[in-house]
């Protein structure tokens, strides 16, 4: 894939406005880990190739097993997710999808407060504008850091 447009260097005031979620998140009550695997898998669904590299390289970095990473495309079929991972995992694929059925919701809520789950869906909705970004602009794949987002 060739980069069309580099969005960081020409948006860069688009997508500064961004950014502030970002730093809202880092101290949210939900957790970097469980927000980096959320990343992982909304980027899976959306089939971002850019956001499933960097966030591969993070959560190995930060410690996450390669097994957990293989497995999330089928984590419901695992026993590698604890019962709050998978109320969250649930809950962005639903949100991700724009249908979050009354199960759904009720199995968040027995693991989250409503300040974490309002967090949790900013999580979700971030990350699917960011794939949304690299979809539309094609950012060179393999090119990421660890940490340099």
């Amino acid at each position: 894939m060739k980069q069309r447009i580099n969005v960081h260097e020409i948006g860069q005031a688009a997508m500064r406005s961004l950014y502030p979620i970002g730093t809202h998140l880092k101290k949210s009550p939900v957790g970097q880990p469980l927000l980096d695997l959320i990343y992982m898998r909304v980027s899976q669904i959306n089939g971002c190739a850019f956001c499933l590299d960097m966030h591969s390289k993070d959560l190995r970095a930060t410690g996450e097993s390669e097994q957990r990473i293989y497995a999330l495309n089928a984590w419901r079929d695992t026993p590698f997710f604890s019962g709050k991972e998978r109320a969250a995992l649930a809950w962005a694929e639903a949100v991700t999808n724009c249908h979050v059925p009354d199960e759904v919701y009720k199995e968040a809520l027995n693991h989250f407060s409503g300040e974490e789950l309002v967090d949790l869906t900013l999580g979700v909705t971030a990350i699917n504008t960011y794939n949304r970004i690299n979809h539309a602009f094609q950012p060179l794949v393999g090119t990421y850091q660890v940490g340099a987002w």
